[in-house]
């Protein structure tokens, strides 16, 4: 934790409230998004009980497994969740603009540039929590390869046919989400703890209740004293008031609520089942109806709340403006949106279990660029995120209080001005340490030179300033203006180019061998009622 946010948790102690950790929203809202508050089985975390979903806040769709244990239920909720989710992903998948795209000539070997679709937008999936984004994985993993009767007639137990093909989609919502700055699937509780500081831990910030108590406490509350109440307060028959923010379940209520709730639909069933004739099937089916409305009645009861507290919290964050270069990671979100569309069109195979060994080199290079890149972008796009980085010394801030025109030694020489800023910051700058400012959204870079006094730094530009011997006009810093210069690059480079799949060095697992599709998962006990 950098000392800027210790500094804004120990307010927010000190003021009863949250304090702002951001002046600007660091990630993508989309007008849309599909709200998704799952709830799971105690004890079985692939075990769906319920969940709310939808894009309207007045009208969520309610889904129910009256008995989690029964395989057949629980087809019958993906299957209606898929019937939710797909089209709404459809409804992104037709309107698309020109783009261009960087591609290697298979003749020459040469990087080329050729036009193709780009999704105009993308779905955006928004979750309760983190917890909310292992289970959307979870989810995924459980139905991707599942087998349907038109895929193969003999399988046990086949899969509603849309089913596989909701798994492949929330696999890739689910490995979207670990990309750093990636909008497509977003865990609520942590995008308002990027934006917010409570007084409260981390962990306790998952809950999403408490943390909106911090955030926006009702009158006359403090924080602390708002968010004790979110998590701890219970009613008459001992539930809490502020339910967990999904999936997980309060055992208070599943021992004295839920299970008498299952178990008398588990009789109703049964009795069902038993009947001998037609009066007696239809009293039977009266007892059933009842037993699985009251587990719904139970379902939206501790749903319903995290579903308000959603859309609270997007509320607050709409409240923010965009930062600059959200836009720019949204693109990329839109790139792997139309990627995974096109795949899914062509008719690849799902995603495998176990990356081979260059695909999982390549994701996690792609994750660690784009950790570095995005929290170089916040710190340019938002002054308090800067503001940390100063205090930590990885950047400096100050007035340039003189320009000297200075050129390079060599047969045509080029301009590299001396510029002495004047700052209160406190940078670790090395020898010839490299820096860099925002110049029309490009990096300019600088080289250290000396420390003329305490507080003066010189500094000598380097690029970004045209090709003549005199530097563009705006290209260099006059005296007198306020500059921000940063130790961090600003763009972040690729690595070494990894082999070709099938080139798979021996010591990593390689080369694969022929590509097999992947089986179906095995039947088990816990599929058996």
């Amino acid at each position: 934790m950098s000392l800027i946010a210790t500094l804004a948790r120990l307010e927010a102690v000190t003021t009863g409230r949250a304090q702002p950790a951001a002046t600007v929203r660091h990630r993508h809202l989309s007008e849309r998004p599909l709200v998704f508050v799952p709830l799971t089985t105690a004890g079985e975390a692939g075990a769906p009980l319920g969940a709310l979903v939808g894009t309207d806040r007045d009208t969520p769709r309610l889904l129910v497994v009256p008995q989690p244990r029964d395989r057949d239920l629980r087809f019958a909720f993906l299957a209606e969740l898929a019937d939710i989710v797909l089209p709404y992903i459809d409804s992104y998948a037709d309107a698309v603009e020109a783009a261009e795209r960087s591609e290697t000539d298979p003749e020459t070997g040469k990087r080329v540039k050729v036009e193709v679709e780009l999704c105009a937008d993308a779905p955006q999936l928004v979750v309760p929590s983190r917890a909310g984004v292992d289970f959307v994985r979870l989810l995924g993993r459980s139905m991707r390869f599942r087998r349907t009767a038109e895929q193969d007639p003999e399988t046990p137990y086949p899969a509603p046919p849309r089913v596989p093909l909701l798994g492949r989609w929330l696999t890739h919502f689910g490995e979207r989400a670990r990309v750093p700055g990636s909008s497509l699937l977003l865990a609520l509780t942590e995008v308002l703890g990027r934006h917010w500081a409570t007084g409260q831990s981390s962990l306790e910030d998952q809950h999403l209740g408490a943390l909106l108590a911090w955030i926006d406490p009702p009158e006359g509350s403090t924080g602390a004293e708002a968010a004790l109440h979110a998590e701890l307060a219970r009613d008459d028959r001992d539930q809490l008031l502020c339910p967990p923010a999904g999936p997980a379940t309060d055992p208070a209520f599943d021992n004295k609520l839920l299970a008498p709730a299952i178990e008398r639909y588990d009789r109703a069933r049964t009795a069902l089942a038993a009947a001998e004739d037609g009066l007696q099937a239809d009293d039977r089916l009266g007892e059933l109806t009842a037993a699985e409305r009251e587990i719904r009645e139970l379902v939206r009861s501790r749903t319903l709340p995290t579903w308000q507290k959603v859309w609270k919290g997007i509320d607050l964050l709409r409240e923010l403006p965009e930062g600059a270069h959200v836009e720019e990671r949204w693109t990329r979100d839109r790139w792997s949106f139309t990627g995974h569309r096109d795949r899914v069109v062509a008719g690849e195979p799902p995603q495998p279990r176990r990356d081979d060994a260059v695909t999982a080199a390549n994701k996690l290079a792609t994750r660690e660029r784009e950790q570095a890149r995005l929290e170089a972008q916040e710190a340019l796009d938002d002054p308090l995120v800067m503001a940390g980085r100063r205090l930590a010394g990885e950047a400096f801030a100050g007035e340039v209080v003189d320009v000297v025109m200075a050129y390079s030694e060599g047969k045509r020489p080029s301009p590299r001005p001396l510029v002495t800023v004047r700052t209160e910051d406190r940078p670790h700058l090395g020898e010839r340490a490299k820096v860099f400012r925002s110049l029309g959204g490009k990096p300019q870079a600088a080289e250290f030179v000396g420390q003329e006094d305490e507080g003066l730094l010189v500094l000598r530009i380097v690029d970004k300033m045209g090709r003549g011997k005199e530097p563009e006009v705006g290209s260099v810093p006059e005296k007198g203006d306020r500059v921000c210069f940063t130790l961090f690059e600003h763009e972040q480079r690729g690595g070494a180019k990894l082999p070709d799949p099938e080139e798979t060095p021996w010591t990593h697992g390689g080369p694969p061998g022929e590509q097999v599709p992947e089986a179906a998962d095995s039947v088990t006990e816990e599929d058996m009622l």
